[in-house]
C-alpha cells in the first residue's frame, strides 16, 4: 500500500522531488503553507505517515523500515503525476527525521539529499548525546496518552511554541490542522516508542548523500545545541538555527525558515 500523498505541486520539471515528512501526532496538512511556497524550486509532495491524516484508519504506524519504503514509494503514487526526475530530497520534521534517515539509508540510489527539521538521529539523552530530550519527558507523554490522549496531544503542541511571541496564533493553526485529521491512538504510542528507543547516529554518519539540519533557537524538544553533536557525526553537515523559533520553525518563523530551506535545497 502506498503512503498517502496529500499535497502535491508540480513545480519545475527535471528537479529532484521534495518530499515533506511530518512529525509525531500531526499529518501532511502541517505543510500546507510551505508546499506552495516551494513550488518554484521543483515538484513538492507532502505525505501522511501510516496511522496519521488520511491513513489514520490503518491504526498502526508500523515498523520504521516499512514506513521508510512507503515514503519513497509515494514518489510513484498512481494518483499524481510522476516527476521527470527519480531523485528525491527528503525533508523530515521531528519524528519524520527518523523516517528520512532510514529512507536515505535503504534507498541511496533514490535519495540525493536529506534535510532534518528540528530532528535528530536520537531524540533522548544518552552517552555522548547530552543535547536531547530527557527520557522522563517522553515517559510522561506515554503515561498521559494512556490516560487522555487528546490532553496529551494539546500539551505536546503547546510545547512547540513555548516562549514565542506569536505562540497563541501559531498554536491555534496547528491545532486546527490536527483536528481536521486526528491520528490513531495506536500510532501515537508507537511513535513515542520510536522516539524513546531509536538511535540512528551511525546510520546518519554513513549516509552517502548530503545531510543538513534546520534547528529552532527556542526549541524545548530538540535543543539547538544538538547542532554541534550533529556536526561531530558529519563535519560537512550544515545546522543553521532559526532565531526566535521553536520546534516547528516553519510555522513560528515561516519567512526565515523558507529562506534557510531554499539555501540548503540549492546547496
Amino acid at each position: 500500500m502506498q503512503a498517502g500523498v496529500l499535497k502535491t505541486k508540480s513545480g519545475k520539471g527535471g528537479c529532484p522531488l521534495v518530499t515533506l515528512i511530518h512529525g509525531w501526532g500531526l499529518n501532511a496538512g502541517v505543510w500546507d503553507d510551505l508546499v506552495p511556497a516551494l513550488q518554484d524550486a521543483g515538484p513538492v509532495r507532502a505525505v501522511d505517515l501510516p496511522g496519521h491524516g488520511r491513513l489514520a484508519g490503518e491504526g498502526s504506524l508500523g515498523e520504521l523500515d516499512e514506513v521508510a519504503d512507503r515514503v519513497v514509494a509515494a514518489a510513484q503514487a498512481p494518483d499524481v503525476d510522476s516527476p521527470e526526475s527519480d531523485a528525491l530530497t527528503l525533508i523530515g520534521w521531528s519524528l519524520g527525521a527518523l523516517v528520512a534517515i532510514r529512507a536515505a539509508s535503504r534507498h541511496p540510489d533514490r535519495v540525493q539529499k536529506v534535510i532534518l527539521v528540528a530532528g535528530t538521529p536520537r531524540f533522548v539523552q544518552g552517552e555522548g548525546w547530552p543535547q536531547a530530550m530527557r527520557g522522563p519527558v517522553l515517559d510522561a507523554f506515554a503515561q498521559g496518552l494512556a490516560a487522555n490522549y487528546r490532553t496529551t496531544l494539546n500539551r505536546f503542541l503547546a510545547l512547540q511554541f513555548h516562549g514565542l511571541d506569536n505562540a497563541q496564533d501559531a498554536l491555534r493553526g496547528l491545532r486546527a490542522r490536527l483536528l481536521s485529521d486526528p491520528p490513531a491512538e495506536q500510532a501515537l504510542h508507537e511513535g513515542l516508542d520510536w522516539l524513546r528507543h531509536l538511535d540512528l547516529r551511525d546510520e546518519l554518519a554513513a549516509l552517502e548523500c548530503p545531510v543538513h539540519a534546520i534547528l529552532g533557537e527556542y526549541d524545548t524538544l530538540v535543543p539547538a545545541g544538538v547542532g554541534e553533536q550533529l556536526r561531530a557525526l558529519r563535519p560537512d553537515m550544515k545546522t543553521p538555527v532559526i532565531e526566535r523559533a521553536g520546534h516547528a520553525p516553519f510555522l513560528s518563523r515561516p519567512q526565515a525558515f523558507e529562506e534557510t530551506l531554499r539555501s540548503l535545497l540549492h546547496d
